[in-house]
Order: C-alpha cells, then structure tokens, then sequence
C-alpha cells in the first residue's frame, strides 16, 4: 500500500487492517513515497513521515514499513516498487492495495500494464458500492477481475494479474482534511493514533 501518508490516518490503516484478514494476507507492506508523481509534494518532511508511519504500524502486529522508494532516488513509479517485491519475494504473491478513486486513475501511472506482471490489486470500496462501469474501468478489468469472495483462491495462486473489489468500513478521513482542520486551529484527534497526534498537530500548525 503506497502514498505520502501526509500524515498517515485511521483511513488508511483501519481498511489495510480489514483487507489484510479479510483477504487473509501474511502482512501489509506500507511504502511510503519519496517522489510522489502523482500529486502534490507533501507538506510534512520525508523523515516525519516515515517516523510517523512506523510508530503507527508498530500498532499492528501485521504491518511493515518497506522503504524501498524512500532509498531510491527515482520518482516513486510503483511499478519499480513491484518489480523490486516481486524479486525479493519470489515465492510470496503480492496485492496492491488502493482505493476506488486511484483505481479509475490507474492508466495514467507509469507502465501501469506491467503492475499486473507482479501484483493483483485489491481495490478497496464502501460496502453496496456498484462496480464501476465507465470504458476505462471496463478496458482494466477486462480478463481481470476476480468477481466473488469464492475466487480469492486465485490471488495465492498465481503471481499477480487479477482486480479484486473488497468492501471496507468507511471513513470519513484523508490527510487534506486533517492538515486543514490543523491549521484551522483544530486537532488531528479520533484521526491519527495517539502515539503521533502531538507531532502531527505541531507540523501542521506551523506549516
């Protein structure tokens, strides 16, 4: 699971959470970007970020910091991330996890044919929420959807290739929010996990 994580929320790590049991992964990997491409540069610092992301995971007996795009010093394209997972874990199928709106995004990532070469993706959405239906979701999914909890015995089985919608609780959080309500002289309170909340509100405040 890639992104700035600026700062990492209960809205990312409540639905890894549910993702990890419910699709019955060994562990969730968290990468942390160093070169976003996709969106804005992040306003915290790369080291508080990845400070922040660690304390929060150690809150998790399932979750790993992988800093692998942290190290490297290309933009963060996850096809590298993959590629690099893939070859550390020959043996060990991988899941990109993302949320519905990078997933209608998915095609102007770079090289994004070649993800499914290492990885399926595991597409995260609100319970009851349609299949999405436009000519670029279905020009994805074509060949490539695991359609019912009965085929998640094809994610283990094969290296990667497959789309797979998995319904998580929603929350009403993202980072925009929380630095916004920051310096709107609020608090990241019932948003981050304890252990970060005093330096998360500190940076924010004054930046």
């Amino acid at each position: 699971m890639g992104g700035t994580f600026d700062p990492v929320h209960y809205g990312h790590l409540h639905p890894a959470a549910e993702v990890c049991d419910g699709v019955g992964m060994e562990q969730i990997r968290f990468v942390p970007s160093r070169v976003p491409v996709h969106r804005d540069q992040p306003v915290a610092t790369l080291a508080d970020r990845v400070r922040w992301l660690q304390m929060a995971a150690a809150e998790f007996p399932q979750f790993v910091v992988d800093m692998r795009e942290v190290e490297r010093d290309s933009p963060s394209w996850m096809v590298l991330t993959l590629e690099s997972m893939a070859h550390e874990f020959p043996d060990s199928p991988l899941c990109l996890i993302m949320g519905m709106d990078a997933f209608l995004k998915l095609d102007s990532w770079h090289r994004w044919g070649d993800l499914f070469e290492y990885a399926h993706i595991v597409v995260t959405h609100r319970p009851g929420f349609d299949r999405p239906s436009t000519d670029k979701a279905n020009q994805l999914l074509d060949g490539r959807e695991a359609e019912k909890m009965d085929e998640l015995y094809v994610l283990p089985r094969a290296a990667g290739g497959k789309i797979f919608f998995y319904p998580v609780t929603p929350l009403e959080i993202s980072a925009t929010e929380i630095r916004k309500n920051i310096r709107n002289g609020g608090s990241s309170a019932s948003m981050v996990p304890e252990s970060i909340r005093d330096e998360v509100d500190h940076c924010y405040r004054d930046n």
